[in-house]
């Protein structure tokens, strides 16, 4: 697959609209993130080596934190300054002409979306002279776009014929997102020489005329234009809805997600890392293994209300680092060692608070056998885990018994005064379980050397 070198993104309007978040919509915080930050980690992610992005109004200011990003993320950035920046946006796409060679990727840096987007448009055949433009077709069901405002686009056959805000009889959305050659710049001056039009819109229409402007439908892909306030909190909860994953258990999805997500709102805006968070989980569940120690039912339930807590916070971790692009393999390795002790720490804790109330052998074997439970269920997890997702899809929830279900069956046991009891559920749930999942790879196994 051949990847443009270059991302061209323009940042150059003053976003009026948007002036009550602040003075540089390019530099407003969206979850944890500026805006362009999140547009230019995007196409980071697909592989893209260098940016020229052009600044306009307030452009110091971002020029300033873009340089800042430079170091911070080991990323290129060219800097392209628009002193006409009130005018058409076709303006800031020109500024750039003499930086950029060959075929490159256009952004608009106030839209966000999902990355798949610009992989689609990287994979796509390209045409000497030919500018390809990512297009939304749900032109009746996408309740994010804003109908007034939106830049409207008809196609035939996958060629752009007409596009504009005003046009009738259009089947596509304009989301911002193209994939051009050296073409739109001749064609935008075109445009404004024979039209007096300097819109990038312009640009397009000329090279539609030429049939030189083709369509790529990103089908069912996110992206939203953040032109005001409304759509900065349209923006705002798709992010947020991202974070819910498909291997979530019942717990995670119906408890612990919701109330984590509420707490990451809140995380995102400080400077806490993910590996730090996972740190404050495990001290959490550290702590309430040494209550369980304890004798009496207070300690019992002081440390079922910790445990919870922690399990809450576990799931913030990965959150704030999706939300703020700092996930690494580290960090997931981390925070599933720091888990590990976690839960070997606090089902010994409750093993020991059983065995002081009765004096037997029995709480300590059935406490033995939670944990080996509770360590192979996590051993398993991964290879079901991918398994699951890869026969049902991205997105689409399974069968699930794992750390979110051990975990709220300690605080339940503990909040009725019944650890031992609460051990053998654990131990039993936890080895059926991964009994079931063993099963359950060993017959796709089969199936997979039957049908070879």
């Amino acid at each position: 697959m051949i990847k443009p070198l270059t991302c061209l993104i323009i940042a150059a309007g003053k976003g009026s609209r948007l002036a009550g978040k602040g003075d540089s919509k390019p530099l407003l915080p969206l979850r944890g993130l500026p805006i362009i930050e999140r547009v230019i980690l995007a196409a980071k992610n697909c592989g893209i080596e260098d940016f020229c992005v052009v600044t306009g109004y307030n452009g110091e200011k971002v020029r300033d934190f873009l340089d800042g990003l430079s170091r911070r993320r080991n990323i290129n950035i060219t800097h392209v300054i628009n002193d006409e920046w009130d005018r058409g946006n076709g303006i800031s796409v020109l500024k750039a002409k003499d930086v950029l060679k060959g075929y490159f990727l256009l952004l608009m840096g106030d839209h966000i979306f999902d990355e798949e987007i610009i992989r689609r448009l990287q994979g796509a055949r390209r045409r000497k002279g030919e500018v390809i433009l990512g297009i939304d077709s749900r032109v009746n069901t996408n309740s994010l776009v804003d109908i007034d405002d939106v830049t409207k686009v008809a196609t035939k056959n996958s060629k752009v014929v007409d596009i504009g805000k005003h046009i009738a009889g259009y089947n596509g959305y304009d989301t911002g997102i193209f994939l051009c050659s050296p073409a739109i710049f001749s064609a935008i001056q075109t445009s404004i020489a024979q039209h007096n039009d300097d819109s990038l819109s312009g640009g397009i229409r000329v090279l539609a005329g030429e049939g030189k402007a083709r369509a790529l439908d990103i089908k069912d892909s996110f992206w939203i234009d953040i032109d005001d306030e409304a759509a900065f909190r349209k923006a705002e909860k798709h992010l947020m809805d991202q974070l819910k994953k498909s291997s979530d258990g019942p717990v995670s999805r119906y408890l612990n997600r919701p109330l984590s997500m509420r707490l990451t709102e809140y995380l995102v805006q400080t400077g806490i890392t993910p590996n730090r968070i996972s740190v404050v989980s495990f001290v959490l569940s550290v702590t309430a293994a040494a209550f369980f120690f304890l004798s009496g039912y207070i300690p019992l339930v002081v440390g079922a209300l910790i445990a919870q807590a922690s399990s809450v916070i576990d799931g913030c971790d990965g959150e704030v680092a999706r939300l703020k692009h700092c996930e690494s393999d580290f960090g997931g390795w981390f925070d599933a060692v720091l888990d590990r002790y976690a839960d070997a720490f606090m089902l010994f804790g409750l093993t020991g608070h059983a065995y002081y109330e009765n004096r037997d052998f029995l709480p300590l074997f059935v406490g033995f056998m939670a944990i080996i439970g509770a360590f192979m269920n996590s051993y398993t997890a991964d290879k079901y885990d991918g398994f699951m997702k890869k026969k049902l899809g991205e997105g689409r929830h399974y069968l699930r018994m794992g750390r979110d279900v051990r975990v709220f069956l300690i605080f339940i046991g503990a909040l009725i005064n019944q650890p031992f009891l609460i051990l053998l559920v654990i131990a039993l749930l936890m080895n059926i379980e991964n009994i079931r999942r063993v099963m359950v790879l060993y017959e796709n196994g089969r199936a997979s050397l039957n049908g070879a």
